[in-house]
């Protein structure tokens, strides 16, 4: 998949292509319903999406509680495994902030990019102020020379999918809801870190990541489904991981740390994706060292029975 994050100075190669927008938080079915229209509309050209980063909510309120389901890295992994040719990860900042509905349609979509069809769904917004409706892209579209198809939203059991019906999920510990919605298991994608080594200690070795910028799920114990992306010890896994912060040590920054079973290596610098498939219980402080470990063992061999049976 080619990122192209510049809409300005285009390749006469990269003109033409049908387009699903937005951000794409989460790439949940909604979302893949929207290109899969793009898809089907213009079944010769090449399969895009147009998006932004960083996500326009971080840019007009960056003191907000983190909230993204995915960075834009893991966001580009999962449109790319959906077949997506070309990703328009554009800069938002002031200047495409401050285009009006039309300035956009007409600078980014037609002369910037020359795409060749877009498709947005019903609830879609664009522009100054979120000022444009997907109704008057429609006719921009007509004005313009490019396709315009509306998706409707999608609806699961008597619910709108959304991004934010999955947060509420992840925050009530309900990663099988969040899954339904999405598609897919969530994933928690990053760089293992270097930790205090106490999971090592006690005979449970982790890998830790950060979670910063990220919708925070229900803090506890999980069964998880881990993919190490690259580095020698590249593969799936299954394991058991812990997202809070730690109050057994003290902790304050929440991050989560993820054991695999049956697994001897270094993961330091790797990138982990750690899919979350089932909420075992919440963080706890024990009164001593030894009760943690027996309740980590506990843990262990009830991730197992869970993800034995997936």
């Amino acid at each position: 998949m080619q990122i192209i994050r510049d809409f300005q100075f285009i390749e006469p190669e990269d003109r033409g292509a049908s387009v699903a927008i937005g951000n794409f938080d989460g790439v949940h079915l909604g979302h893949q319903s929207v290109i899969d229209l793009a898809r089907s509309a213009e079944p010769d050209a090449p399969l895009g999406v147009l998006t932004f980063e960083p996500h326009p909510r971080e840019y007009f309120a960056p003191q907000s509680p983190p909230f993204r389901l995915m960075r834009g890295n893991t966001r580009a992994h999962r449109l790319e495994k959906l077949g997506v040719q070309k990703l328009y990860e554009l800069p938002f900042n002031a200047a495409l902030a401050g285009l009006t509905p039309e300035e956009f349609a007409r600078l980014v979509i037609r002369d910037g990019l020359g795409l060749a069809h877009v498709v947005v769904g019903a609830d879609f917004c664009f522009g100054k102020g979120r000022s444009g409706t997907a109704q008057d892209l429609e006719v921009f579209g007509r004005q313009m020379g490019f396709g315009v198809t509306i998706a409707p939203l999608m609806e699961r059991s008597e619910n709108v999918v959304s991004s934010t019906a999955i947060r509420a999920a992840l925050t009530k510990g309900r990663p099988r809801d969040a899954a339904a919605m999405l598609g897919h298991w969530h994933r928690i994608e990053g760089e293992v870190v270097g930790g205090e080594q106490r999971g090592r200690e006690l005979g449970f070795p982790t890998a830790n990541m950060s979670i910063e910028g990220l919708h925070p799920p229900k803090f506890g114990v999980y069964a998880v489904l881990v993919d190490v992306l690259d580095g020698p010890h590249q593969g799936s896994y299954r394991g058991a991981a812990s997202i809070g912060v730690r109050p057994m040590f003290g902790g304050e920054v929440p991050n989560i740390e993820t054991f695999l079973f049956d697994f001897s290596g270094d993961l330091y610098g790797a990138t982990l994706s750690v899919g979350l498939i089932d909420y075992l219980r919440p963080e706890l402080k024990f009164d001593g060292l030894d009760g943690l470990i027996a309740q980590m063992d506990t843990d262990c061999q009830q991730a197992r029975r869970i993800l034995a049976a997936l």
